[in-house]
């Protein structure tokens, strides 16, 4: 979703003063990489590879077409680009997830106007076991909300179950959709709320084995506990300040998160999973307030009030743009 300028810069100018160098990514695979293609100017969302090691699934926020891109993290350049066939024309592309059975789920959920659509779209496809450019058939899925239309920036499969969730993105927090157990590709899928998730939710990811849900904003994370559904806070993520933080994903092997941004030549950033094999744990496990209702990462007190300017000049700016919307 596009931020006005103002805010980029802001964003820009508070980080340097909000962020640890710890938090700077690193070139090489799950370290961190930059991508490259000059097609990809607006990574919203972020999937690792099931079948090829190194390689992360993403896509472009909208104005771009059915396609979605295999990027190498060990250089950073796409490898494969992928069209979708038997689908409409995508409206706002999301979230990007991979379930059970190697299968890539797309959503095509954002709504900008808060409501403007009836229904949203979920897209289907295998993941490629040959990595060139190629046509491949998707299966697509109608959305509604048990509660109304609204407007949603993030889709997770679970990976045992291969049930979709989807949560909504508010500014005082969303809530955590549950589908049916099974998407209909031939009548509409409702989906309804099961949990309060305490962040303004811009991207989410489970873990590879499904036991944790991580949720990231633009200024911080949380990360839940799974518990068949009935998600337990467990506490903040190390989310490193982005430029528009828009993305995240487990790495295959769990041990990382990998924070992806928008952008020309975006960054996508590397911090340890909490609690994954090798991993470090996290500082505030215990779980605690999220900065300026948006969502603290675990980066110290003497962070904390750089994050808190950022999120009060985005709540302002966004603010201002709504009103002018109404005006």
């Amino acid at each position: 979703m596009r931020r006005p300028v103002a805010l980029l810069a802001g964003v820009l100018f508070m980080g340097a003063l909000a962020v640890p160098a710890s938090a700077a990514s690193t070139s090489g695979g799950d370290e961190g990489f930059t991508i490259k293609d000059p097609r990809i100017t607006e990574s919203s969302g972020l999937a690792a590879s099931h079948l090829h090691p190194g390689i992360y699934w993403t896509h472009n926020d909208s104005d771009d077409g059915p396609y979605i891109y295999a990027v190498d993290s060990r250089t950073g350049k796409t490898v494969a680009t992928v069209t979708l066939r038997g689908i409409g024309t995508p409206r706002d592309v999301e979230a990007i997830s991979i379930g059970p059975g190697n299968q890539i789920y797309v959503g095509d959920i954002g709504d900008n106007l808060d409501g403007t659509w009836p229904y949203v779209w979920i897209y289907r496809l295998p993941e490629p076991k040959v990595l060139q450019n190629q046509t491949v058939q998707a299966t697509q899925y109608v959305v509604k909300y048990s509660d109304g239309a609204r407007n949603a920036e993030s889709l997770v499969v679970h990976p045992k179950t291969g049930r979709v969730y989807i949560i909504d993105k508010k500014e005082n927090g969303g809530h955590l959709y549950e589908g049916p157990a099974q998407l209909s590709s031939s009548g509409t899928n409702v989906f309804k709320p099961v949990a309060a998730v305490d962040l303004w939710a811009t991207d989410a990811a489970f873990s590879p084995d499904g036991k944790q849900l991580a949720v990231r904003g633009y200024f911080g994370g949380i990360y839940y506990a799974w518990n068949g559904g009935r998600i337990e806070r467990r506490g903040r993520l190390n989310v490193p300040l982005q430029g528009q933080g828009e993305s995240v994903s487990y790495s295959a092997d769990g041990t990382k998160l990998m924070y992806g941004s928008e952008g020309a030549d975006s960054s996508v950033e590397a911090q340890d999973a909490p609690g994954g094999s090798g991993a470090s744990k996290s500082p505030s496990a215990s779980g605690g307030s999220a900065v300026g209702g948006v969502g603290g990462g675990d980066t110290g007190d003497r962070f904390k009030v750089g994050a808190v300017a950022v999120a009060v000049v985005a709540a302002a700016l966004f603010g201002l743009r709504r009103l002018r919307r109404r005006d």
